[in-house]
């Protein structure tokens, strides 16, 4: 099986894996970190280097990263923690937030149950090309609007937003910026030292680290303030509640300092794969990139085939393990809703596919998986009586 879907997750890294595996030993450091003796306090020594290494990689005061067990929950506790903070004494009904129509599952839903709150949501339509335009985000503002959220880098289409110059904006404003960084993170370089965002959402197992395990950057100064939403022994500087898991706190830190120290390789081999990707692709007609190629990451293509069905082809390609939009979405069956708000039909929407490139991926991968692709849409054509009928309509 050739895997071209490491935007959905990553197999761990070898040095992560090593990391990790002292602190599941049953002779390990198995203490909790909360505890107050040496057990404790040894466990406790390696979160806060784990701390330090993720607010390294982005640039972060290491106070300022608050453990999650996800970028999920990382999400949900931006919003919500962000939004109830600010409305504790008062209506959430007077309350404001924009994002998105393309943001990721877990951030509609949540707008949606703050819409259920009372909340006003203002969903922003992207161009065609998937991006928003910064000052479609300032048009949107009301005096009431508290919060913006935006993902960085689309999880569907590898498209990276213009967070750089939106966030100084909504800072003059004195609006609260929150950010996906899922997608973003070991990526594109991202230095919360001159970019200045309030909160920022990271997961380990899109970077070669363990699932479970996310955090969401907190900014100090000026202080981003959150209503928590686990409760129980304060931990977390009082914002997420629970005993903290060693083990995976310690591979997303390892996994984050290597992603730091190999950003500018990793991107500039995947963008070279990328680009071979959609080159051998070319030889088929009718075939749309959503998304837009001068603003994308370089670990994501997304390609619309015309005259194939999207079951089909998905189906056709098993030796292939890539997707046809979020794996958070995949249970709905329903055609993309980022691939629909770009203004591809259903059909289309359909009949797409997500490659997602990660460090193991080979040039020889990419070819084998593009000479298969390229096959079995032929192959899907060829049986199609629509596509024959299109075809010969277009003929002169």
């Amino acid at each position: 099986m050739i895997y071209l879907d490491y935007a959905a997750t990553t197999p761990p890294d070898p040095r992560v894996f090593d990391a990790m595996l002292p602190f599941l030993r049953p002779d390990g450091p198995f203490g909790n970190p909360a505890s107050s003796h040496a057990a404790g306090f040894r466990a406790r020594a390696a979160v806060e280097r784990a701390r330090a290494q993720v607010a390294a990689a982005i640039g972060a005061e290491i106070t300022e990263i608050v453990w999650t067990s996800g970028a999920t929950e990382a999400n949900n506790l931006a919003l919500k923690g962000a939004i109830e903070f600010r409305n504790l004494a008062t209506d959430f009904g007077g309350a404001h937030l924009v994002t998105s129509r393309t943001e990721h599952k877990c951030v509609l839903d949540t707008c949606r149950h703050l819409e259920t709150r009372g909340v006003r949501v203002s969903y922003l339509n992207p161009d065609s090309c998937g991006r928003i335009a910064p000052e479609q985000v300032l048009e949107a503002l009301t005096p009431a609007t508290q919060l913006v959220s935006l993902m960085w880098v689309n999880n569907e289409t590898g498209v990276v937003q213009d967070i750089e110059r939106l966030a100084p904006l909504l800072r003059e404003r004195g609006v609260m910026f929150h950010v996906d960084a899922v997608q973003a993170a070991g990526k594109l370089p991202i230095d919360l030292r001159q970019v200045p965002i309030d909160l920022l959402s990271l997961s380990a197992h899109k970077l070669y680290g363990p699932k479970g395990i996310g955090a969401l950057f907190v900014r100090k100064k000026p202080r981003a303030r959150l209503a928590p939403q686990m409760h129980g022994g304060g931990h977390e500087q009082g914002m997420r509640s629970g005993t903290l898991a060693t083990h995976q706190i310690v591979g997303m830190g390892k996994a984050y300092e290597v992603a730091a120290a190999e950003l500018d390789e990793d991107a500039r081999r995947l963008g070279g794969l990328r680009d071979l990707l959609w080159t051998r692709l070319q030889a088929l007609p009718r075939i749309h990139r959503n998304g837009d190629p001068a603003h994308s990451a370089p670990h994501i293509l997304n390609v619309s085939f015309e005259g194939v069905e999207g079951e089909s082809l998905r189906a056709s390609l098993p030796e292939l393990a890539v997707s046809s939009g979020s794996a958070c979405s995949s249970a709905t069956q329903e055609p993309s809703y980022v691939l629909r708000a770009l203004g591809r039909d259903d059909e289309l929407a359909n009949a797409s596919l997500r490659f997602s490139l990660g460090r193991p991926t080979t040039a020889d991968e990419i070819e084998s998986a593009a000479a298969r692709v390229v096959e079995k849409v032929q192959w899907l054509r060829e049986m199609s009586p629509i596509w024959a009928s299109d075809r010969a309509a277009k003929m002169p």
